[in-house]
């Protein structure tokens, strides 16, 4: 049983990340989180109460690291009015 719960939940984390490429670095921690959170929580609770809890705090704690990620990153549009940052090396990075 414990087996088919871990397959389904990293086929589920799995076909989720193909979906990420649209999203916000907040989003995407958020969703990261919460799977995390949710195999966790079956690890080491074992129950439906247990994953839900670990699914809450993962999400969270993602959503929370992704807006501060976020936040440091800061865009710019060249001439041709594609967004870019810089690194420290001054190196772009297109959007």
């Amino acid at each position: 049983m414990k087996y088919k719960n871990l397959i389904f939940a990293l086929l589920s984390i799995s076909l989720m990340n193909g979906c990420v490429d649209t999203q916000s670095q907040m989003q995407r921690s958020a969703l990261i989180g919460a799977a995390s959170g949710a195999l966790v929580g079956q690890a080491i609770g074992g129950d439906t109460k247990s994953t839900l809890i670990g699914t809450a705090i993962g999400a969270t704690s993602g959503a929370l690291i992704g807006n501060q990620m976020n936040n440091n990153t800061q865009y710019y549009r060249d001439k041709y009015g594609n967004m870019y940052y810089i690194d420290r090396n001054r190196k772009r990075y297109y959007k």
